[in-house]
């Protein structure tokens, strides 16, 4: 028996002013100038958080001692449409390194008008994290998940107008 579909999702959007090829390329490689630092699974400090273009690529955190903490996988990588990634991190949040035991988040930006666009980020098969899950749900959902990096996308987009 498998969760219900809509409990094991959450989606959250965001209007930006900004053409959708320029909105995909901020979201992609400015990605660590809105993640918050504090969003942390190493011993150390983040020096900077690198988001490799490309399918089979990873988004990870790089320390200011060099050590590194590859938290997602590109599933998908379409530009300016939309990209796919794992979400590497479970309940207890530590890194998963079972790829059954992740979920997915995708991203997509659809343009609303030639200089305005809607990110959209899915969050979706929370459930295959197991026992605990619901955890992961209330952070990537609650107000210091995905909200609040939507939020500070948006503000660096409209700093960079």
């Amino acid at each position: 028996m498998s969760a219900d579909p809509s409990a094991t999702s959450i989606t959250h959007s965001v209007t930006v002013e900004a053409p959708i090829e320029r909105a995909f390329k901020v979201f992609t490689e400015n990605f660590g100038d809105f993640k918050p630092r504090e969003h942390n699974l190493l011993a150390v400090a983040i020096a900077e958080t690198v988001f490799e273009p490309r399918v089979g690529g990873f988004l990870y955190d790089r320390g200011v001692d060099g050590s590194e903490c590859r938290w997602a996988r590109v599933l998908a990588y379409e530009p300016p449409h939309r990209v796919v990634l794992s979400w590497d991190i479970s309940p207890r949040w530590q890194l998963e390194t079972d790829p059954e035991k992740t979920s997915e988040w995708e991203a997509r930006f659809i343009a609303e008008a030639a200089n305005r666009t809607r990110v959209e980020i899915q969050h979706r098969k929370l459930d295959r994290h197991g026992d605990g899950w619901e955890a992961v749900r209330g952070g990537v959902g609650g107000d210091q998940g995905w909200p609040l990096y939507l939020r500070r996308y948006a503000e660096l987009i409209s700093r960079q107008a």
